[in-house]
């Protein structure tokens, strides 16, 4: 019966790291520039790790998701990470398909990329803390299909940057 996945242990584990890291990002105001992104190294990697391994399902089209996050929410996220990170919130992305035709690159930004990634996986959380297996079946297949379609690619691409900024900054602090 496709409403067991739920308690698969694959699943328990994404919906850990998934709550860990919606926690994090809504309490990063007020934190440290380097623990931040000492954090975020450590959960964005094993948030993907854990996305890769949600059971492929197919969607039950007669359940439908709220959507929880608001554009308030949304925006508060992005706004306190892009006040954290200041200017080294932008950087340069090369994976995006319009870079094939470009000679310009594309500016991006980590506290976006990030807002991006925390407004599914909020979703996916509040969908599944209603306990009703149907919702949060549909809400494991949904949040499988967004990591693959996009939130996925948006993670390992801010990782990269995030890493280039955590590790110049302990650079020019004489850390290693």
């Amino acid at each position: 019966m496709k409403s067991s996945i739920v308690f698969e242990k694959n699943v328990v584990e994404f919906v850990t790291v998934a709550a860990e890291y919606c926690i994090f990002l809504e309490q990063i105001n007020g934190k440290e520039r380097a623990q931040a992104t000492d954090v975020l190294l450590k959960l964005l990697p094993l948030l993907y790790l854990k996305a890769s391994m949600l059971p492929e399902e197919d969607s039950d089209e007669t359940v439908v998701l709220s959507e929880s996050v608001t554009e308030q929410d949304y925006d508060a996220v992005r706004a306190d990470v892009a006040s954290l990170l200041g200017s080294d919130d932008d950087y340069l992305e090369v994976f995006l398909e319009e870079m094939k035709y470009s000679d310009v690159p594309v500016r991006k930004t980590v506290s976006e990329d990030l807002a991006d990634i925390y407004q599914p996986i909020k979703n996916f959380i509040e969908s599944f803390r209603s306990g009703v297996n149907e919702i949060m079946t549909e809400a494991v297949v949904c949040c499988r299909e967004q990591f693959v379609s996009y939130w996925g690619q948006t993670l390992t691409n801010t990782l990269r940057a995030l890493h280039s900024l955590h590790y110049s900054q302990q650079d020019s602090y004489g850390e290693v």
